[in-house]
């Protein structure tokens, strides 16, 4: 099928807001350490006790990303030993809206997964 010439294939981050948004928040820890946070899980180490499985290298990568992307934001007190805490910024929080739809589709269907593995 050929392409008119004024039409547009969108996909790139920066034109389709569905590519955007999966962009900042694809892959397999985003959203979990995104959800974890807005619950109150704010530090490194305990949301690292929280995601089995992630490395320390990948958990310090997409909390450094959510970071750049404006999601969370880091505070470090200074205190022996020093202490760094994460927070959901209001964009952030903005993104809890799209999040918490997808967690309750997932309580719904967890029951059928659970029963389908035993």
């Amino acid at each position: 099928m050929q392409q008119e010439k004024n039409e547009v294939l969108i996909y790139a981050p920066a034109l389709c807001p569905m590519a955007l948004t999966l962009d900042v928040i694809g892959g397999k820890w985003k959203p979990l350490v995104v959800y974890l946070v807005s619950q109150g899980v704010n530090r490194f180490s305990t949301l690292e006790k929280q995601l089995p499985g992630i490395s320390r290298k990948m958990l310090a990568n997409q909390l450094r990303e959510l970071e750049s992307d404006g999601l969370l934001s880091r505070e470090i007190f200074a205190e022996v030993p020093p202490r760094v805490e994460y927070s959901l910024t209001e964009k952030g929080a903005s993104l809890m809206e799209v999040l918490m739809p997808v967690y309750e589709w997932g309580a719904r269907n967890l029951q059928h997964r659970m029963r389908h593995l035993h």
